[in-house]
């Protein structure tokens, strides 16, 4: 009977005790927030502040968004200042040790190098980014490279669930390698060809499929476009021989279409991040989704 007692007080005392709570991750961007489920599984719980439907440049502090930074063990944001229009106020407001500075904080940008970084910075030059240009997400091996630093930065965090992050990180990097490999196959009638971008946010994307920028439909990063600079875009588009005018799912598509009509170049929409279309459920789905439509054009 005293042993019956005995081993029901230790079921009681082990019932009762409360479960290890979860990593709870803000992540300011759905590609961050794509790659923590990538890297961490149900480990974590992830908030993400932002969806591809918005501009990530301005965002509003906003309430239930102050209480997620509150609770939150770890801040994974793409840094390189896109964020500074909110995220200092955001972080102040919540007034988070954790994630304010140290292992807590983590910017994707820092782990790799940046492309457009200046050599100086002109704000007459528009919305010009100090540290580089932030928008590293459609670079397949700029993307790897902060999986691999963001892996570590979680078992730092959270040691008891190392290992775990260390064999999904494996996974990860397998498949992610094998599909760079694919993409880059199917992606070889893109290389050498030119587009018009609305914003400065295709970089790496073009850069890796060695494709190039000639016009922008922006007169200045981050400024709107005007009648006069779209005008002036009529012939640059049309003589150099660009296969599309592309934006993101957020921006305003009426610039686009204006050019368009008066080119014959196809406006095209990508998706930009995780979530910008019907397809882009993940990482490896925002990669197709964008390749099919740009290849979509050469047809």
């Amino acid at each position: 009977m005293r042993k019956l007692m005995f081993w029901l007080i230790v079921a009681s005392v082990v019932l009762s005790a409360p479960a290890q709570a979860k990593l709870r991750v803000f992540a300011c961007e759905p590609e961050w927030g794509s790659l923590l489920a990538e890297l961490a599984g149900d480990a974590v719980g992830v908030d993400v502040a932002t969806s591809a439907l918005q501009d990530v440049h301005v965002v509003e502090a906003r309430p239930s968004l102050i209480a997620k930074m509150r609770q939150a063990d770890l801040l994974v944001c793409s840094g390189a200042q896109l964020e500074i229009g909110w995220l200092p106020q955001l972080l102040k407001q919540a007034g988070n040790p954790k994630v304010s500075s140290g292992p807590g904080n983590f910017m994707a940008a820092s782990q790799v190098t940046t492309l457009e970084k200046p050599a100086s910075v002109d704000r007459s030059a528009g919305d010009v980014h100090p540290d580089g240009n932030p928008h590293i997400q459609l670079d397949p091996y700029r993307v790897l490279a902060v999986a691999k630093a963001l892996s570590t930065r979680l078992a730092e965090i959270d040691p008891a669930n190392a290992t775990l992050y260390q064999q999904r990180l494996t996974d990860f990097e397998t498949r992610w390698q094998a599909a760079i490999k694919g993409w880059e196959t199917r992606a070889a009638p893109l290389k050498g060809r030119a587009v018009v971008v609305h914003h400065s946010s295709w970089v790496y994307l073009l850069q890796w499929l060695g494709m190039h920028e000639i016009g922008s439909l922006e007169p200045k990063p981050g400024v709107p476009p005007t009648s006069a600079h779209l005008s002036s875009l009529i012939d640059v588009t049309r003589s150099g021989g660009a296969i599309a005018i592309i934006s993101a799912a957020y921006q305003d598509t009426k610039p686009g279409a204006w050019l368009s009509e008066r080119t014959g170049v196809p406006a095209l929409v990508l998706p930009f991040t995780v979530g910008g279309d019907e397809r882009s459920k993940d990482l490896f789905s925002l990669y197709d989704s964008t390749l099919d439509k740009l290849l979509g054009v050469l047809k």
